[in-house]
């Protein structure tokens, strides 16, 4: 028997709310039954592609509640998708939790780790899930990459660099360019790699940094000597074409990705260059449809959240420790 399909509600009808629409279309055992969107505004494009013109055709068939109580009070909405402003996410996901609702929110949780903590004790001590939308351990050319260096396949890194660059947001600038709302590139952009770091090496012992909130270069240091850079910003050019790159040195072999490459993925290895092929060795597919497909999955058969609050909140400090590097 297959396991019953996961009812899912969606909170904000913005790119990510497209996004995150289109996604569970594909997922098996989800299905969108309710849509709320506090702003009534949309925005239309983002970094990455992601199909969510594919969630076009199902806004108009789903119902849109007109309230949040509402939409709450649906019983047939068990998992919530956030995709609101970061400043708007705490207190959505508290009435969400309170409602006895499963929630998967969108990165950054919150600018304030200790906020996401006092979170983390709530949903806890109701029952439900809360996953932060960390899409880069569930990016299938990543999560091999990820598994590559804990695993130590190719020998011990001894180094890795990390870039994400793209042009200033020409959409919702009232939010992203206020760094008290948004946090910045630093918070927005460039948690993608922080979290990814975190999430591969562990905690760094030593953080260093230099920029702004609009652009950082972060160093980080682990116990046994890896280095591990990560340069992540917005451009000022509005025509700069969206970038993102890896690139680990093992012992043995070199890891290497480039976001439009093809291949995107490939290792150097004894002075040959080796294709790492989507589909054969890591699944297709994007980290959307994998946090999604992993958080269905929890929910269906009782597990826990594969990625936590507990987990937000801590990279929220490594980033934390960044910006005080910068103003130091």
């Amino acid at each position: 028997m297959s396991a019953k399909s996961v009812g899912v509600g969606i909170i904000g009808l913005g790119f990510m709310g497209r996004t995150h629409l289109a996604s569970y279309a594909r997922v098996p055992g989800a299905e969108v039954r309710a849509l709320f969107d506090p702003s009534q505004r949309a925005a239309s494009t983002g970094n990455l592609l992601t199909t969510a013109d594919d969630a076009e055709k199902l806004l108009a068939s789903l119902p849109r509640e007109t309230t949040l109580a509402h939409f709450l009070a649906r019983s047939d909405i068990e998992l919530v998708s956030i995709c609101t402003p970061t400043d708007t996410h705490i207190e959505l996901v508290r009435a969400c939790v309170a409602a006895g609702k499963h929630v998967l929110v969108e990165k950054p949780t919150s600018l304030d780790a200790a906020a996401i903590d006092a979170l983390d004790r709530e949903a806890r001590a109701v029952g439900v899930l809360v996953m932060p939308a960390h899409c880069m351990r569930f990016w299938p050319a990543w999560a091999w990459m990820a598994e590559s260096i804990r695993t130590r396949r190719f020998g011990s890194v001894r180094r890795a660099s990390f870039r994400r660059l793209g042009a200033a947001p020409s959409w919702s600038q009232d939010f992203y360019l206020n760094f008290a709302r948004s946090g910045g590139a630093v918070v927005d952009l460039h948690i993608h790699d922080a979290d990814f770091v975190r999430f591969a090496f562990g905690e760094p012992t030593t953080v260093r940094a230099t920029g702004s909130r609009r652009h950082v270069v972060a160093h980080y240091e682990f116990a046994g000597g890896t280095q591990v850079l990560a340069e992540g910003g917005w451009m000022e050019d509005p025509n700069f074409a969206f970038t993102m790159t890896a690139t680990v040195e093992c012992e043995h072999a070199v890891i290497d990705f480039r976001l439009g490459r093809e291949p995107e993925l490939i290792v150097v290895e004894d002075g040959a260059q080796r294709v790492i092929r989507a589909g054969v060795d890591y699944p297709d597919g994007n980290g959307y449809d994998g946090e999604i497909q992993a958080m269905v999955t929890a929910i269906q058969t009782g597990g826990d959240a594969p990625v936590t609050l507990a987990d937000a909140a801590a990279t929220q400090r490594l980033l934390d420790r960044e910006i005080a590097a910068m103003v130091a």
